[in-house]
């Protein structure tokens, strides 16, 4: 609500001190509608080059607006959009895959609901440690971007592209040889275990090849393409949905995998989202084009990513080890506990997954214009994310908080299960925009490449207050397992108000390369 008052009464400062009220005037004051408004006129960007940008060749053929569009010109709030929208699109596909894998859960039963949650849990822990990687590459990728350093954004893509290699073969090691011990560590029933550890087995391997898509997909959505990782996300995403189904219940003449069946499916629909990233940054369709060509390992360069990103993994990684400790809290209140659990963080994603896309939009776009020395427009491409994710946090809390026992009824049809989901959907409902917004500023942070204070935000909140709280809530008082959904808003609550006043502060608004 804080960050809330501070946008909205910035917002109402910068549109009333517009010159005229006219078509172009109104123009105008969206595009200047930001913080030391005038530095952004003082600054201006170097011009663009017409046929080589930094010594990339000039590429044949017809390239789309993504590829072309100078990001650090023109209205923030449209560019924004104009980066945003395909970003948010494929986080909700995301969240539509991860529904569907739900739903296909709750058809082979509540523990099998409960073993998806656990080894989404640990697999998370272990794909937002890289993602976290993603961030370093980010940052540095789009504030070359915005210098006209086309070259050197090309070269740290190879990099990650090293990375993540190194980071998947070591991902595959550990899924082969600790999924029962890590699954049994958690004190887990025997029923959820045998339906959580082929599942798990398999979901690493796709968790690797989701790395490489992802990895490919943060390169070119910094660069400004947001739309041809849409498009394999869309192929890969419709891919899994169909699939699913049939190597989970064996339809037709598919062998019948029960829940590891949806983990094949995302292995083979994430293999071709994989060739389509790559196939756009091999051949120069958008505007970063990748070439192998005196490829060499730059120590130095990958250095510095790990630099920009190891904060942003530690942030990411602690958050999902927190989830794991929230997992055992549950445990000892039963599986229809854990699964209402699993059910309500999944519920979670159409919040949050949204608030992710436009988060990392608006920190691409915002280091693009610290890349072009225009430190005012990157101040407003947080304030405008937060404002256009606000509108789906409150618009989902109203139907969580309006029809919970119909969303968990759409889960499994238990009653005991579906008493428990409502009254979690309930509660974390209340706390979807802190949880939004905080969202927003984390990407938007991670992505121009202040990884630091997020990770030591998130890391003293969640360790300092959310954990211990969830668990004298849950053991100390009336509340029992209502009591750790009733943390988890404490928590966001706290976090959003300092993220709140760090966003005003201004420090993360160093301008130039990284």
């Amino acid at each position: 609500m804080i960050d809330g008052a501070l946008g909205f009464g910035y917002g109402w400062r910068c549109l009333t001190a517009a010159e005229a009220v006219s078509a172009d005037g109104i123009s105008r004051m969206v595009e200047d509608s930001t913080p030391d408004s005038s530095a952004d006129h003082s600054a201006t960007p170097p011009p663009e080059q017409p046929s080589t940008i930094d010594g990339a060749p000039r590429r044949r053929g017809r390239r789309s607006a993504y590829a072309t569009k100078d990001l650090t010109k023109g209205s923030v709030p449209r560019n924004l959009w104009f980066l945003a929208w395909p970003q948010v699109a494929e986080s909700f596909l995301s969240v539509v895959d991860q529904l569907a894998d739900l739903i296909w859960a709750g058809r082979l039963g509540f523990q099998a609901i409960a073993g998806l949650g656990v080894a989404q849990s640990y697999l998370m822990m272990l794909m937002t440690a890289r993602m976290g990687l993603d961030s370093g590459m980010r940052s540095m990728i789009s504030r070359a971007v915005g210098a006209r350093q086309i070259a050197y954004a090309n070269h740290v893509v190879l990099q990650a592209l090293t990375l993540t290699t190194a980071y998947s073969v070591v991902l595959v090691t550990i899924g082969l040889v600790l999924t029962v011990p890590l699954l049994r560590v958690l004190g887990l029933s025997d029923g959820v275990v045998s339906q959580a550890a082929p599942y798990m087995r398999v979901q690493f391997f796709a968790m690797a090849m989701m790395g490489y898509q992802r990895m490919t997909a943060g390169a070119l959505q910094a660069s400004g393409d947001s739309m041809t990782p849409l498009k394999a996300a869309t192929v890969s995403r419709v891919g899994h949905l169909v699939l699913s189904p049939f190597l989970i219940f064996g339809w037709w003449w598919f062998p019948e995998f029960g829940l590891a069946g949806a983990a094949l499916a995302n292995l083979i629909s994430q293999s071709i989202g994989v060739g389509m990233n790559m196939r756009a940054l091999l051949v120069g369709s958008s505007r970063l084009h990748m070439t192998f060509k005196g490829y060499y390992i730059d120590y130095p360069l990958l250095w510095r990513v790990l630099k920009i990103g190891l904060p942003a993994s530690v942030t990411g990684a602690q958050r999902a080890v927190s989830q794991l400790i929230v997992v055992a809290i549950v445990a000892s209140f039963g599986d229809i506990a854990l699964a209402a659990f699993a059910m309500t963080r999944r519920a979670e994603n159409t919040v949050l997954h949204a608030s992710r896309g436009m988060g990392r939009a608006a920190g691409a776009l915002a280091g693009q214009n610290l890349g072009a020395n225009l430190p005012g427009r990157a101040k407003a491409s947080v304030f405008w994310a937060i404002v256009y994710a606000s509108v789906a946090s409150v618009t989902i809390s109203a139907v969580f908080l309006i029809f919970p026992n119909q969303v968990a009824s759409f889960f499994n049809s238990d009653p005991e299960f579906i008493a428990q989901a409502a009254l979690w959907l309930q509660v974390l409902a209340i706390g979807y925009f802190s949880m939004n917004t905080v969202q927003v500023f984390t990407q938007s942070f991670n992505t121009t490449g202040a990884t630091v204070a997020p990770m030591i935000v998130t890391v003293s909140t969640m360790w300092l207050l959310e954990l211990p709280l969830a668990y004298v809530l849950s053991r100390h008082t009336s509340l029992e397992e209502l009591g750790i959904p009733w943390a988890i808003v404490f928590g966001m609550t706290l976090r959003l108000m300092i993220f709140t006043w760090y966003y005003m502060r201004g420090s993360w608004l160093r301008t130039g390369m990284l």
